[in-house]
């Protein structure tokens, strides 16, 4: 029976605990009835407060504990609701936990990995909403996952609890109660390498997170109209699969690079200096990028659902970007019969998705 990402999330940190008395997990709803949206359920009960416990409002000194219990040989989780929350941690993530290693020379290690739940929902705006992973990639030290699938989820957890540098593991809530998708590879993935969800020819649509299941339904949509689609899941954003990415837009010669983050000084540009660099005579059309527009996320529903690029936004661009042939329209029509929870105009992808974070 397929497992549901949040599910699978909560069985690679119990096997993590079995296996390795040092992994600890902290942070605030760690034991409370949702259990973090129920990723750490029965962990407690399990393994005890020593290993699984609550923590005060105070992520700064939090996080400073969990850089000492890794300095000291311990293999620390330290969970954030939001990503919103770790912003008071930033001194001790950028100057301490990122830079120790090398400071020290390399004798200290910092096996530490911070959950941080981004997403959009319930009208959070401008400071529950934001994902941050492009801050974080830009500060040496630190490697930046973001799982998109179950599969994903309980692979990247469980390598980066094992990994012997700091791990940010950005986590988008409307994932937590999607189910397990078929993929190209059912291999487990080096915690670097990237993922092709769907092989195609016409065009490279690369994505993170959610904005893969965004894709998916895109290159699902668009085939029925004659459009074969490769969707690229970048799974870890710090380092980039680079060497994959590079392939695919060889192969179809046209690029969309879809960013849940902001559009402007972000990962699409980044990733569209590298393909200019590295295919500069070999793609038929520009990059096209979708990503957020350089404002703070809205609180009004209306207003959100004009911030954040919707399906049926990006089918005409993509339409006229690269002079395709198909009908936008036709292509929402067929949208709302595969996929009715997909409308830009809910604020929740789907009936299981609920509650105030």
């Amino acid at each position: 029976m397929p497992k549901k990402f949040v599910n699978l999330i909560n069985i690679a940190l119990d096997e993590c605990l079995s296996e390795d008395p040092g992994v600890m997990l902290f942070g605030l709803g760690v034991s409370d009835m949702s259990s973090f949206f129920g990723s750490t359920i029965n962990l407690q009960s399990k393994y005890g407060l020593e290993r699984v416990f609550e923590i005060p409002l105070s992520e700064n000194a939090a996080t400073g504990m969990a850089l000492g219990l890794a300095i000291r040989g311990f293999r620390p989780v330290v969970m954030h609701q939001r990503a919103d929350f770790a912003f008071t941690s930033a001194e001790q993530i950028i100057n301490q936990v990122a830079k120790t290693a090398y400071m020290s020379g390399d004798v200290l290690k910092v096996p530490l990995v911070i959950r941080m739940v981004i997403g959009r929902g319930w009208g959070q705006g401008p400071t529950h909403a934001q994902a941050p992973h492009s801050i974080f990639s830009q500060i040496p030290g630190l490697q930046i996952v973001a799982p998109a699938t179950p599969e994903d989820g309980y692979q990247l957890m469980k390598q980066s609890i094992k990994n012997d540098n700091p791990v940010i593991f950005i986590e988008h809530r409307w994932l937590h109660q999607t189910t397990e998708i078929s993929s190209a590879h059912s291999r487990e993935l080096g915690i670097t390498e990237a993922k092709i969800m769907k092989p195609g020819k016409h065009l490279t649509f690369v994505s993170l997170s959610y904005g893969v299941l965004e894709a998916l339904k895109i290159a699902n949509v668009l085939s029925d109209l004659g459009i074969d689609i490769e969707v690229v899941n970048l799974r870890s954003i710090q380092p980039w699969d680079q060497n994959l990415v590079i392939e695919s837009a060889k192969k179809t010669g046209k690029v969309v690079i879809l960013d849940i983050g902001h559009l402007e000084f972000g990962l699409s540009g980044e990733i569209s200096s590298t393909l200019y660099s590295s295919l500069f005579n070999q793609l038929s059309h520009p990059i096209l990028r979708f990503g957020l527009p350089m404002e703070p996320t809205p609180s009004s529903p209306a207003l959100a659902n004009e911030h954040y690029p919707s399906i049926e936004k990006m089918f005409k661009e993509i339409k006229f970007h690269f002079e395709l042939t198909f009908d936008w329209q036709e292509a929402c029509s067929i949208l709302q019969k595969k996929f009715p929870y997909a409308s830009r105009y809910k604020d929740q992808p789907d009936i299981g998705s609920v509650g105030p974070f």
